[in-house]
């Protein structure tokens, strides 16, 4: 079974749907029970960092989503999942975070720009990029080199260069998945990224670290 960690974050649906037409069993849940007994854990959700930090304490989940994610299982972060992750966000005024992998989480500058005739970049960095995989992995075998994921952030990780796993850009080149161990994460939703995404989904489901 898989397990899908119920946080009261958006975004858990379509992330259970997409496993669902992979035909792989999930659950959405928020009992530590199910994150100790599953095959696999999805740390999926959109929303904001201090709200999010609360809710994961108030419900008992911060010891039991570090639990699982140093058991060895596989673990995938998806977009707030991925933020999460690391040491420590600027948004919401600074949120010391879940500290699993080191690093900071920022905001995209507001004086972005792009294009021939250069224009200020709407934030949040919304639609679909091309992702560049910086390191093979089992997670993203058989996608194409110029396959695009959907992303909808405003925030993005600054990991130590040997976490990188993936690149994208957006006026500037950012950290959108990394890897380490039983771990993979990324910024862009597989779950709403068509064939892609839904390889890499699959890919997850068959992966043994």
């Amino acid at each position: 079974m898989i397990a899908i960690v119920d946080y009261r974050a958006g975004n858990l649906t379509s992330v259970a749907a997409a496993f669902a037409k992979l035909g792989h069993p999930a659950k959405v849940t928020s009992d530590p029970a199910d994150l100790a007994a599953a095959e696999r854990v999805v740390f999926p959700g959109v929303g904001a960092a201090e709200s999010a930090m609360t809710n994961l304490r108030e419900m008992g989940l911060f010891d039991p989503l570090l639990a699982a994610l140093h058991s060895g299982k596989p673990f995938l972060g998806i977009c707030f999942g991925y933020q999460l992750l690391f040491d420590y966000s600027e948004e919401d005024g600074g949120v010391p975070c879940l500290g699993a992998l080191p690093g900071r989480v920022v905001r995209f500058p507001g004086n972005l720009r792009e294009g021939d005739d250069p224009q200020p970049l709407k934030i949040p960095h919304m639609g679909w990029n091309r992702v560049i995989f910086r390191q093979p992995h089992p997670v993203w075998a058989g996608i194409p080199e110029d396959a695009e994921f959907y992303f909808v952030h405003s925030y993005y990780p600054v990991p130590p260069p040997e976490l990188v796993a993936a690149t994208a850009v957006y006026g500037q080149e950012f950290a959108c998945a990394v890897a380490r161990g039983n771990l993979v994460a990324s910024q862009f939703h597989p779950e709403k990224s068509g064939r892609p995404g839904l390889k890499l989904l699959d890919n997850f489901c068959r992966w043994n670290p």
